[in-house]
């Protein structure tokens, strides 16, 4: 599917949303432990899209229109929201991630975003050029790939207490770590 920023912003304002839907209100237990090694718990997944929604999808496509490409992306801390979960329960990370995502899409609305601004260049420190565009695609695969994610993290909390069904249930295979 061709990208197209109308349909983009769909998913990035539905988010907050789905996110509160699964996890507002739930036990810690549910979102608090992760599912294998070199996993996040839930509750770590939410404080992720916060720091992301502070340091990564906005300031970069800020530096792609002001920069010209000239000027490579900060790498991005994947540890980073570790501080920033410090003593939040996942009902005021949800709160924050809400309130952050309204400000960032709002942010990106002020852009006003010319098809041709889609295909203007930055550079990522890994990945080398990249466009508007694809940053902006991969915000919304982001956000779908940590929603699947954290069902994954809230479905392994009764991995064991499914018996047999576990052959039948993907969601509980072991994790695949990148």
């Amino acid at each position: 599917m061709p990208f197209r920023l109308e349909r983009a912003e769909q998913v990035l304002q539905r988010t907050p949303r789905v996110l509160r839907a699964m996890l507002d209100g739930l036990d810690p237990e549910w979102t608090g432990h992760a599912y294998g090694p070199d996993t996040w718990s839930p509750r770590e997944v939410v404080a992720h899209l916060v720091f992301g929604e502070m340091t990564d999808w906005i300031p970069r496509a800020r530096r792609i229109l002001d920069s010209a490409g000239r000027v490579p992306f900060d790498p991005f801390d994947r540890a980073g929201h570790r501080g920033l979960m410090q003593g939040k329960s996942i009902d005021e990370l949800l709160d924050e991630f809400e309130r952050r995502r309204a400000e960032s899409l709002a942010a990106l609305r002020a852009m006003r975003l010319a098809p041709a601004d889609l295909a203007r260049r930055g550079t990522h420190p890994a990945l080398g050029p990249v466009t508007l565009a694809q940053l902006l695609a991969a915000w919304v695969v982001h956000d779908l790939n940590h929603i699947a994610q954290i069902a994954k993290g809230v479905a392994f909390q009764h991995r064991a207490e499914v018996g047999p069904w576990e052959a039948y249930l993907s969601i509980l295979a072991p994790p695949n770590p990148r």
